[in-house]
């Protein structure tokens, strides 16, 4: 990944491919940025194969398709929390400790790749759990669909820069407990935490719910 430059919002993603028929929708990026700093070209990233004309989905991959947008929806809402917790270490109502021992609770803190079940991710704090899905999820997407690798190559990497920035994050509020002057650089990882995960949550759903549907799991 080229290193963090500062740039403009940007557009907001490409019109989703998931054919209506299948009946999920994938979280649209609408462009919103909060930091200027940026980890990677979203203009770079891949884009799966479309899916066969005319494919019909069963209730259960449906369902599989769905719960991705499902286990997302929990990080978008425990990235939520982490805004809140920068306001309330702002506001002097929480103290930095108790901020930061919250965070290393949450699901994208203990899967340090931050994107559930469904992606790839191999950084050593993720679960074991997790690990086992990856180890036979990747590989089953990749032979059952050989166009799909190029996409599941990026959002790997993805994986591995959000780590990145997580670790920012955590670097920040140390740095704010020995010096109580540097909140606005807390503010800057957690903004680009924000921009980075949402990005790629969109960008992970537009991709992935489609062949996860038709292919399953493993």
């Amino acid at each position: 990944m080229p290193e963090p430059q500062p740039g403009p919002t940007v557009a907001g993603s490409p019109t989703s491919s998931v054919p209506p028929a299948l009946g999920v929708r994938p979280t649209p990026d609408d462009g919103t940025r909060l930091s200027r700093r940026r980890v990677w070209d979203e203009s770079t990233r891949p884009t799966a194969p479309p899916a066969p004309t005319g494919a019909t989905y069963t209730a259960g991959q449906r369902a599989n398709g769905q719960h991705l947008v499902d286990v997302h929806d929990h990080l978008r809402g425990e990235l939520a929390q982490v805004r809140d917790l920068v306001r309330q270490v702002a506001a002097g109502v929480l103290d930095v400790g108790d901020a930061r021992s919250v965070i290393s609770t949450m699901t994208m803190r203990q899967n340090s790749w931050t994107l559930g079940a469904y992606c790839a991710g191999y950084c050593r704090l993720v679960t074991m759990h997790h690990m086992l899905e990856d180890r036979s999820m990747l590989p089953h997407l990749r032979s059952a669909e050989p166009g799909l690798a190029p996409v599941v190559d990026r959002l790997e990497e993805e994986h591995r820069v959000i780590h990145d920035v997580l670790e920012q994050v955590d670097a920040a509020l140390v740095e704010l407990v020995r010096r109580p002057a540097a909140l606005g650089e807390l503010q800057e990882a957690v903004d680009l935490l924000n921009d980075t995960l949402l990005s790629h949550l969109s960008y992970e759903e537009r991709e992935l719910v489609e062949p996860l549907a038709r292919l399953g799991m493993w």
